[in-house]
């Protein structure tokens, strides 16, 4: 039997990491099994472990696509916020919320990743990601070298939080716009 080119491998671990995205996201990570992703994408299970050597490796893989994706939806807004860092610094924070709370992601980046991938790696993700274009947003409004780090841990906290309150209200819209009015509080502290 003649292997899979390329690219019909990378379709194939494509559809496998959609599927579990969708699946991790709606029922969480202890209730998903390989064999209903794999039943998901339309693949084998055999193909599953391929890609992604097992459950763990695909959580991994999911949580580092959706932390990815977040942090270019931060980037972009702060980019067509105009050249006003405080403009920049509200537009990538605004973003970030309604990302984080309008996709999957609240539930598989804050409630099942620093579980299944550990507090570490899951530092290490946001490292790499959101944390460095908070991080420099932050020094380009003023905030002093030696607060920086502190700063950001304790912005970047009350984001994560106020996005997990968002997604447990029983109106997430309404709690999305509460909690833009308090994101603004914040930021004004930060900005004066």
């Amino acid at each position: 039997m003649p292997r899979a080119t390329a690219a019909a491998a990378a379709q194939t671990a494509h559809q496998i990491l959609d599927s579990a995205t969708g699946l991790f996201a709606s029922r969480g990570f202890a209730e998903v099994s390989l064999d209903d992703v794999a039943k998901d994408a339309g693949v084998t299970r055999g193909a599953v472990y391929h890609h992604y050597r097992n459950k763990a490796g695909l959580f991994r893989a999911v949580a580092a696509r959706a932390q990815a994706t977040v942090a270019d939806t931060v980037v972009e807004a702060a980019g067509r916020a105009g050249t006003d860092p405080g403009e920049q610094l509200r537009a990538g924070c605004h973003a970030f919320l309604d990302a984080i709370t309008a996709t999957p992601s609240v539930r598989i980046l804050l409630v099942d990743a620093p579980a299944v991938v550990g507090w570490q790696e899951w530092r290490r993700l946001d490292a790499e990601n959101s944390a460095p274009h908070l991080r420099d947003a932050l020094h380009d409004v003023g905030v002093a070298d030696d607060l920086l780090d502190a700063m950001t841990a304790q912005l970047s906290g009350a984001m994560n939080e106020a996005a997990l309150w968002t997604a447990q209200q029983p109106d997430p819209a309404a709690a999305r716009t509460q909690a833009h009015a308090v994101l603004d509080r914040l930021l004004s502290a930060v900005l004066t």
